[in-house]
């Protein structure tokens, strides 16, 4: 049995990139039930956008409030949460679901490719892959660019916690992983933007993600912006 699907991007100032992921799901070969974009107020035409493809628009905020914002609305019993620089092969939806059911998960991601011709970042992802895989029984991540989850586990678990500044996608399987069956799906790595790395820095990137690991580990939940976390700061 195929669930019915609801895809959640949350978005702020994405006019660059979510036309292409948008463009992604409607060559799908098994399409969602809705797409709903949670914009947290973009000032550029990211609504507009999201308008012309169709899609069903709420406000949102940071990624786990507009997370929460778009599942309150959604309809199916199965979400996907995405970011908006992520672009979906044709039948990804259709094996990844089809993977899901078959192996009765609740919550589970995929393992992810660099969208790049650069050596360098495909020996940092297949690293985080890796460390993802040797974690996950005893200290599991989820990457929030893509999450698929059951509607009801979501709600059993309350969302996403809305007072965390980083790490809430972790935080959240963790508390999903209590109550429900999780592991990641080997039929797709998702492919995913670089922009992050070509931005801020490789080297730097690296070392702000090992400190924010280091603190989830020795001290926990990050509720304060140490780390300098700004939303939206990709769009070029």
């Amino acid at each position: 049995m195929i669930l019915p699907l609801s895809i959640i991007i949350p978005t702020f100032n994405e006019k660059q990139f979510l036309p292409k992921l948008l463009k992604s799901i409607e060559n799908q070969t098994r399409q969602p039930e809705e797409i709903i974009i949670a914009d947290a107020f973009s000032i550029d035409t990211t609504r507009k956008i999201a308008q012309k493809f169709g899609c069903k628009l709420v406000n949102g905020g940071l990624p786990g409030i507009a997370r929460n914002s778009g599942a309150m609305v959604a309809t199916a019993p199965l979400l996907l949460f995405l970011d908006a620089d992520v672009v979906l092969p044709p039948t990804f939806l259709e094996e990844t679901t089809a993977e899901m059911v078959r192996r009765k998960l609740d919550i589970t991601s995929c393992f992810i490719t660099p969208r790049s011709s650069l050596r360098i970042d495909h020996i940092l992802h297949k690293f985080t892959n890796q460390y993802m895989r040797l974690t996950q029984k005893f200290h599991p991540h989820i990457p929030g660019f893509c999450i698929f989850v059951k509607k009801d586990l979501h709600l059993a678990i309350k969302g996403f916690d809305e007072s965390l500044m980083l790490a809430e996608d972790h935080d959240y399987v963790k508390r999903a992983k209590r109550i429900g069956r999780f592991g990641y799906l080997k039929s797709y790595k998702i492919p995913v933007s670089v922009r992050r790395l070509s931005k801020d820095g490789r080297l730097k990137i690296v070392l702000k993600y090992i400190a924010i690991e280091l603190h989830l580990i020795f001290i926990g939940k990050i509720k304060n912006n140490i780390f300098n976390y700004k939303f939206g700061h990709y769009d070029k």
